[in-house]
């Protein structure tokens, strides 16, 4: 968790493939999960979230190598410490 905006910036190019200034938001955790970093692009530079957790650790999200990633509620959820055990989502439009 030592990287900051170019580090975190050179990971998501190198190793993940994307582009860092997507607008897409990018998560970054330690191996005990205690230790939380969230990358983000929007107009005029890079805004990086930090949290560290004093006690406890986040969840993993349903499927974290799916490539697929995680929608804004569940990045919410899993920011705030919220696991929620068993819940239906109601079909929605999207494009």
């Amino acid at each position: 968790m030592r990287k900051s905006f170019d580090g975190l910036c050179g990971l998501v190019g190198s190793e993940l493939g994307r582009v860092p200034t997507s607008g897409e938001v990018f998560v970054f955790l330690n191996r005990r999960r205690s230790h939380i970093k969230l990358l983000h692009w929007e107009y005029g530079g890079f805004v990086l979230y930090y949290k560290r957790l004093e006690s406890g650790s986040f969840p993993l999200p349903k499927n974290p190598l799916s490539g697929s990633g995680i929608n804004w509620s569940d990045l919410v959820l899993m920011v705030e410490g919220i696991q929620v055990i068993k819940s239906t989502q109601r079909k929605r439009f999207s494009l």
